[in-house]
């Protein structure tokens, strides 16, 4: 029987280790912490009863994943709610660009930007599911979809500052820059419209969902399929060195790739060791979780019905707070994401107790505090917020990256989106999965399709290793 060894329990290796026990391997995966998840998992914290997601938290591109979908994972008690409001971003002046699931009511609230925005998503969303085929994989290859993929891509090598100019508007500029900002890039690099374009296509298709009881309901899904296909999970298992690793036929790694190259040292080719060495990084995330009596008092009513807020200002704003990152600055006003999972999944209070997910953008490594950055950046649209704060839990970049070794310096991306390393990844290769040992394979969201609990990465790459035993 073929056997596979699975390094990294986070949903990347999840989904590696699940294709290949579908296959009739015999996996076994080896997680360094004392509990499986990666960036999807939940914490109790604050307050009793009160659940937190400690990273990923909003699935849009999850629930539309070809390799989620077809695993049947409602069996496991996986289930998705969806807040009325998908994404709010607030103005100062009381306006808000307002997203729906539907292109329509999005449209509507656009008003003279409203033909622009369905110009560039309704069709698309309507072909989601074709085009998930093919932007989910490593993008230099052969479509499946053709055509679906050429009038989606067409804006996609963009810098999101050129594509938001067909807007008139600053509630849509700043709706579409907030979304595209999710790259961790400065809006005015070419194809910084990538990443912004496939959140809210994913979105208009399938909408901003939650997993019900917390992102670590896809994590407990997946472990238990696994489970059932007779895979095993080793928690507190940290390999540091090859001579760790038990004999499999196929080894997949939902490692950052300069842990893979330290783990394997003189094995891996000197040029494929060169690349993972010196893997990019990209600017951090500074995050703070805090237990709000009532909820936020948001000024602008659909804020208080979305489940994300963006709170960047107008576009210009949120273009020179992503440039002071990039360069090592933290903005006097920084972007905040804030989540209120709880808003389409109550089950997450406790009481009129409500759990509010927040972090900013911040640079790469950023030794300071940014939790009175973020709690001003709240308050200066919801008036009153500090007066309804039970308690804060704070997770600086080190933390981050102490908890989830894959996010050094905060970087939650998995590494820089700039161009190189979103087409192929951490080295130059038509191949990224591969990382030049037979047998052994690259499954972290270092690689294509990118970061988010989709699993794609990890499913592509065990797809392809079972392709090479098979040959």
């Amino acid at each position: 029987m073929t056997t596979a060894t699975v390094v990294g329990g986070g949903p990347n290796g999840l989904a590696a280790a699940v294709t290949l026990a579908r296959a009739g391997v015999r996996v076994t995966l080896l997680e360094a912490d004392d509990e499986i998840g990666g960036g999807t998992r939940t914490v109790e914290g604050i307050v009793p009863g009160l659940l937190h997601d400690q990273c990923s938290a909003v699935h849009p591109m999850a629930v539309g994943s070809p390799f989620l979908a077809e695993l049947g994972l409602e069996n496991y008690g996986l289930s998705w709610r969806t807040p009325e409001i998908d994404c709010v971003h607030p103005l100062e002046d009381g306006r808000a660009g307002v997203l729906y699931r539907s292109v329509e009511r999005t449209t509507e609230g656009l008003g003279r930007d409203g033909r622009q925005w369905k110009l560039l998503f309704d069709k698309p969303s309507q072909r989601y599911d074709a085009l998930a085929q093919d932007i989910l994989q490593p993008l230099l290859r052969v479509p499946r979809h053709p055509l679906t993929l050429a009038r989606f891509g067409a804006p996609t090598p963009l810098p999101a500052s050129a594509l938001a100019r067909i807007f008139r508007t600053e509630e849509a500029r700043a709706l579409f820059g907030g979304v595209a900002a999710h790259a961790f890039r400065p809006l005015h690099l070419p194809m910084t419209s990538a990443i912004g374009m496939g959140i809210l296509t994913a979105g208009h298709r399938y909408g901003w969902p939650v997993a019900a009881g917390g992102s670590q309901a896809i994590t407990r899904a997946l472990a238990a399929l696994l489970a059932d296909l007779g895979g095993k999970i080793e928690t507190g298992v940290r390999i540091e060195t090859v001579t760790q690793l038990p004999p499999a036929d196929i080894t997949m790694f939902d490692l950052a790739p300069e842990a893979v190259a330290a783990i394997l040292g003189d094995r891996l080719p000197a040029r494929i060791a060169h690349a993972y060495q010196n893997f990019r990084r990209g600017p951090g995330a500074f995050k703070v979780d805090f237990a709000v009596a009532d909820g936020i008092p948001w000024t602008n009513p659909a804020a208080r019905r979305a489940g994300t807020v963006h709170l960047a200002g107008p576009y210009r704003e949120l273009a020179a707070a992503e440039r002071d990152i990039h360069a090592g600055r933290l903005p006097e006003r920084p972007f905040v994401l804030v989540g209120q999972q709880y808003l389409a999944d109550p089950q997450r209070s406790a009481g009129d107790i409500h759990p509010i997910w927040a972090y900013a953008h911040v640079p790469n490594g950023f030794t300071g505090d940014a939790t009175e950055a973020i709690t001003s950046r709240i308050e200066q649209f919801a008036p009153g917020f500090r007066d309804h704060i039970i308690g804060r839990m704070v997770r600086s970049t080190t933390e981050l990256a102490t908890h989830n070794p894959n996010f050094t310096g905060g970087d939650i991306m998995t590494g820089s989106k700039d161009i190189p390393q979103l087409v192929f990844g951490p080295r130059i290769t038509l191949s990224p999965y591969t990382i030049g040992i037979p047998g052994m394979y690259l499954c972290s969201a270092a690689t294509p399709p990118g970061p988010g609990a989709h699993g794609m990465c990890g499913a592509n790459a065990a797809q392809l290793a079972l392709n090479h035993q098979r040959h």
